[in-house]
């Protein structure tokens, strides 16, 4: 049995409640970005957010996601994208809203995206770094204990 508008509007609101909150965790904490990373005169004013306000050089790349953060969006969006091919041709005005902001969420996540993946390839490099590290450690510790 198709939802309602109302429990689509409501199920949406939800989605957007959640996808947020994904979102959001992904950024460092923006009051603590700002006081260390942004000069006073370049800090957002307190009624913009984050991403409208700071110059693409002052904006904070996003944390390494987790697998479980990833698969979470994916749900959330996949969830979503059923409901959406079951819309109903006349909407009222509670889910029109509810779907412009699901639009601006996933709008949001698409200029995550990159700064995501440029994380992602940094920590790879990183724990890549580490493992030749420990490789050359072993490789030493084999050497010296055949010259003992």
């Amino acid at each position: 049995m198709p939802l309602s508008p109302a429990q689509l509007a409501e199920s949406f609101h939800q989605t957007n409640a959640r996808l947020a909150f994904l979102l959001d965790s992904l950024l460092p904490d923006v009051a603590t970005y700002v006081a260390t990373n942004v000069a006073p005169s370049a800090a957002p004013e307190p009624s913009r957010t984050l991403e409208t306000s700071l110059t693409p050089s002052h904006k904070p790349t996003p944390r390494a996601a987790t697998p479980q953060q990833m698969a979470a969006l994916l749900s959330e969006l996949m969830r979503a994208g059923q409901r959406l091919r079951s819309l109903p041709s006349e909407k009222d005005a509670e889910l029109e809203q509810e779907l412009s902001e699901y639009r601006k969420q996933v709008e949001r996540l698409r200029a995550l995206l990159p700064s995501i993946q440029q994380t992602l390839l940094g920590e790879r490099a990183r724990l890549e770094r580490e493992r030749a590290q420990v490789v050359s450690a072993a490789e030493w510790a084999c050497r010296s204990r055949l010259t003992l």
